[in-house]
């Protein structure tokens, strides 16, 4: 069945396909900013960001019972105790359950996104997270993970969200209960460089989640039984990388 979408601006679930049958879902959660009341609109770059995520996992997905859908987001930013990509998520989820019931879900999150979909976590139905540069800042909550399954991709390079505290957030993660990855990728936060193996990575360990009997995943175990964060492709550090600088508030 082709792309399908809600007509009413007031839903936080955009579906982009919707199989007859639907026996699992996928959502996918662009980025933001910290702090902005302003609308988000679905030609910003933060969202456009994720259009190739979303054709590699209908490529991957198309032929089996998966809706793919996007959270739709009221605001651009996470906005402090407002959380509002966060509530967005969650009534995405509520959303998802009215239109096809019970079924597993995945969520795979790109920095603001991959915040929103760790703390949504703890829905009923999610199995697990794909974070993709997430924003972990000290002290992000880890609990909701307990029981599922997580793995962070992050760039070396990224100097917008820290590779730094997503490493110490896996951690908290693993001591929570949560069966909990991390991948370094030689890139930064736009996930352009190598742009098809973020593709190709997020593709595989989304296929695992929705099915671990079936899709072993050589990835997730690379993730989970390192000691160290294995890197996806070795390379020389950049002269750059040496001086990195600070890491920015996150943006799109």
């Amino acid at each position: 069945m082709g792309t399908q979408d809600d007509p009413s601006r007031d839903r936080a679930l955009r579906v982009r396909h919707r199989p007859p049958r639907t026996r699992a879902a996928v959502l996918v959660l662009h980025g933001g900013r910290a702090e902005s009341r302003s609308a988000a609109r679905p030609w910003q770059l933060a969202a456009l960001r994720m259009h190739p995520f979303l054709r590699a996992l209908g490529a991957a997905t198309g032929h089996d019972d998966v809706l793919l859908g996007q959270v739709r987001y009221r605001n651009r930013g996470w906005n402090g105790a407002a959380e509002d990509p966060l509530r967005d998520a969650r009534r995405a989820l509520a959303e998802l359950h009215g239109l096809v019931g019970d079924v597993p879900v995945v969520l795979l999150g790109h920095s603001m996104g991959g915040r929103a979909a760790l703390r949504a976590a703890d829905a009923d139905p999610v199995r697990g997270v794909v974070a993709l540069a997430p924003w972990c800042p000290p002290g992000e909550p880890v609990a909701q993970l307990r029981d599922r399954a997580l793995l962070v991709l992050h760039g070396s390079r990224d100097r917008v969200t820290d590779p730094g505290e997503s490493a110490a957030y896996v951690s908290r993660a693993r001591a929570a209960g949560a069966r909990a990855g991390l991948l370094l990728e030689n890139g930064d936060h736009a996930m352009l460089r190598h742009h098809a193996r973020w593709h190709r990575t997020a593709t595989a360990a989304v296929a695992h989640l929705l099915a671990p009997e079936a899709a072993p995943c050589e990835l997730f175990a690379r993730a989970l039984s390192a000691a160290a964060p294995p890197v996806l492709r070795s390379a020389p550090p950049a002269a750059s990388d040496a001086a990195r600088g600070p890491v920015r508030e996150p943006g799109c």
